[in-house]
């Protein structure tokens, strides 16, 4: 088995989710992420594991107030987040092109 470490960056997220899709034949483990606001007022922001195999969806956060210019950490330190096979990782802001994501993982294949 080979790991390796990769970060994905989603810049300007807004209203829609968006995130990462584990690949076929995978198993990431999510060792740190987190959300900055990128604008002058607050947003909420929502971070979610869809397990599609299971067909369930589950919150790691669920309206998560950023400040102006502030950011949150939302995997980190001791907290490592394990996703499986076609498993998605979504984040979700309440204001168009407002937040940017950094997810750090290690993917095992």
């Amino acid at each position: 088995m080979a790991n390796t470490f990769k970060n994905k960056v989603l810049a300007a997220i807004g209203p829609v989710a968006e995130g990462y899709t584990v690949p076929a034949s995978t198993t990431t483990t999510v060792i740190g992420m987190a959300i900055a606001n990128r604008t002058a007022a607050t947003i909420t922001v929502d971070a979610e594991v869809v397990d599609t195999s299971a067909g369930v969806t589950a919150y790691l956060l669920k309206d998560g107030i950023i400040a102006a210019g502030g950011s949150l950490v939302v995997v980190g330190g001791d907290q490592k987040v394990v996703l499986e096979t076609t498993d998605v990782l979504q984040v979700a802001s309440n204001v168009s092109s407002s937040a940017d994501v950094v997810i750090s993982m290690m993917e095992t294949t």
